[in-house]
């Protein structure tokens, strides 16, 4: 059974309202904060409460940091005052990619070094320049998540995370992955945000991920840096490199922050929930900013049920590729690899290619999990370069199997449902021909055998 979490992110998106909505999902709260101690973090304190979001009672997941790396990041005039006369007269505003000279952490997750979140505590209002820990690369994360006692599939997640911030923060600053620097990484805060959103999805099991459009203020946002355009440099890098949708919120003020655009980029799997599912758990995590209305991220865990009337059959994917340079014998194994990587269908077409040549087009119809094994199958034992797929849907009429006497043997056979309610049943060939070859009469003998035992069952 496929377990599906879907992020309704109707006011914005941010690491900590994420984490906060998976624990209300039903996360443990224990097993996280284990988790979190094998980090060899220090420095600040996790804090999970309950709060109203409006009139709804929400989780609140706070990483509290410690005296020497506080932040003004609640402080709503310091964000947002004057900044749209601000913005006229500062360049750090612009989205450049350009680049500090003086050694001190310009990279963070809005792409100039500021440490802001208008939901928690993804990034700080303040550059302290004097602590390690702001000047974290992504080898210095990987080391620090590498040498945790995370699962492996944890680490892989908050990694893939970690990994398209700092794609955002390298093409922002004109760098390259490896040498980039910055704020939202390196951050204590941020390194939690991100693992806890990691360890949390693999606690509950979740297979697939759907994420609604990330609704998105506008204006510009105060940063240590200066005063920033919204979406902000990262999120702007991340929703394009990554095909996620923004929405308006035509309202003022940041609501999307770059890790909660990086993780809906890491876990976005399918853009719709299951048409039937079974709903498992709701949960709602909180923002940290005083927004009206307020900010939160809704989330549904739902298992996926079978529609008993096709079996899954709704949804297939068709991949299709020419090929003029390969033999009769090459096609007829390729056919039997296909089906035994998983093809609902698969053969091939008679067709003219260019300059009038004679080929032969393959098709498939597989469901979304074997594309890549049959794909696999498909520029291994053929000679194209390319594969087509698109989606596809189809009716399916219920189906069953059974077995039938006859004076020859059992036959298996498979029954089908009419939409009229009536049945039809189809021996099955190779039960047929075992059969046949079994009692020594003709193939057509034993199916008429197989077919009137059939009216009688």
């Amino acid at each position: 059974m496929t377990r599906v979490l879907e992020l309704q992110c109707d006011s914005g998106i941010s690491g900590d309202m994420v984490v906060g909505a998976l624990l209300d999902l039903g996360a443990s709260e224990e097993g996280l904060r284990a988790a979190l101690q094998s980090l060899n973090l220090t420095g600040y304190e996790v804090r999970i409460t309950r709060k109203l979001a409006g009139a709804l009672d929400a989780c609140d997941f706070d990483v509290v940091m410690d005296d020497e790396h506080e932040n003004h990041d609640h402080d709503m005039e310091w964000l947002y005052g004057d900044v749209e006369d601000a913005a006229h007269h500062d360049h750090h505003g612009h989205d450049h990619g350009h680049h500090h000279e003086h050694g001190h952490d310009h990279g963070h997750g809005h792409g100039h070094g500021h440490h802001h979140d208008h939901h928690g505590h993804d990034h700080h209002g303040h550059d302290h320049q004097g602590h390690d820990h702001v000047h974290r690369n992504l080898a210095e994360i990987r080391a620090i998540v590498e040498g945790s006692d995370l699962p492996d599939e944890v680490q892989q997640t908050a990694l893939r995370i970690f990994t398209i911030i700092a794609e955002a923060e390298a093409k922002a600053h004109g760098e390259s992955i490896e040498t980039v620097h910055f704020h939202e990484v390196g951050a204590v805060d941020s390194i939690v945000d991100v693992v806890a959103a990691a360890w949390c999805l693999n606690d509950l099991g979740v297979d697939e991920a759907v994420v609604s459009p990330l609704a998105e203020g506008e204006g510009h946002v105060r940063c240590a840096h200066g005063v920033l355009p919204i979406p902000v440099p990262a999120v702007a890098n991340i929703v394009q490199a990554h095909g996620l949708v923004l929405r308006s919120a035509h309202r003022k003020g940041e609501l999307v922050t770059p890790t909660g655009a990086a993780i809906a980029a890491a876990i976005a799997s399918r853009s719709a929930l299951p048409d039937l599912y079974t709903l498992v758990a709701t949960g709602i995590g909180t923002g940290k900013r005083a927004y009206d209305p307020p900010s939160m991220v809704r989330a549904l865990l739902v298992d996926a049920v079978s529609d008993a009337h096709s079996h899954d059959d709704y949804s297939l994917w068709k991949l299709e590729t020419e090929v003029d340079d390969c033999t009769g014998e090459a096609l007829g194994y390729v056919l039997d690899r296909l089906y035994e990587q998983g093809a609902r269908e698969a053969h091939f077409l008679p067709v003219f290619m260019k300059k009038g040549r004679p080929g032969y087009q393959i098709e498939v119809l597989c469901g979304k999990e074997d594309i890549p094994a049959l794909e696999r199958v498909m520029f291994e034992d053929t000679t194209t370069i390319g594969v087509r797929r698109y989606p596809m849907q189809r009716t399916a009429l219920v189906r069953s199997f059974d077995e039938v006497e006859t004076p020859c043997g059992t036959i298996r056979v498979k029954r089908v449902v009419l939409p009229d309610g009536s049945e039809r049943a189809y021996p099955e060939h190779d039960s047929v021909a075992a059969c046949a070859k079994a009692s020594g009469l003709s193939y057509q003998e034993v199916l008429r055998l197989a077919l009137a035992a059939c009216s009688l069952a």
